[in-house]
């Protein structure tokens, strides 16, 4: 989702679901760990503000965004939670190092989606500068943290309106 003019923060359109019967993981890199700290924030707060309780949420720390994937999936299998929030910050250098991090957790978090057939969510920050990735961490543009929280919400709300229901 383009953010170039749109408020991560501000949710439109369906209502965000009551989140008070899910349990949450949140695994944050801590590369860029001012960056990261204020997604993990806005995505906890965002979370309480929507009915998660507190001892609901368990949060972990990883090195890098690179390792956000194996630390999702640790996550996924050695907690009781409903959804993982992954939360990193990889801002653009002078090297492809950029593009080959990138690719590789966002194909690590859909294989991981569809391996545990649970919302494992993308809330990597992927700017061209710093100045950029301090506007979608709580600046100008909100907060990625924020919107990835409500992102894991409504996924959980989605599975739960097929429960009990067969494919024709």
């Amino acid at each position: 989702m383009s953010s170039k003019h749109k408020n991560l923060s501000s949710f439109e359109g369906s209502p965000v679901p009551n989140a008070k019967k899910y349990r949450f993981g949140i695994v944050t890199s801590e590369w860029n760990h001012e960056i990261t700290n204020a997604l993990r924030e806005g995505a906890v707060k965002t979370l309480l503000k929507n009915g998660a309780k507190k001892e609901n949420i368990i949060s972990r720390h990883v090195p890098g965004s690179y390792e956000l994937t194996l630390g999702a999936q640790y996550m996924a299998a050695f907690t009781n939670v409903d959804a993982v929030i992954c939360l990193g910050c990889v801002i653009q250098g002078e090297t492809r190092h950029f593009d080959f991090i990138c690719d590789a957790v966002a194909q690590g978090i859909t294989q991981l989606n569809m391996k545990y057939n649970m919302p494992v969510i993308f809330g990597v920050l992927t700017p061209n500068n710093k100045q950029q990735a301090i506007d979608r961490a709580g600046g100008k543009h909100g907060n990625k943290g924020d919107e990835a929280a409500v992102t894991a919400i409504k996924m959980l709300a989605l599975r739960d309106s097929f429960k009990g229901k067969k494919s024709k």
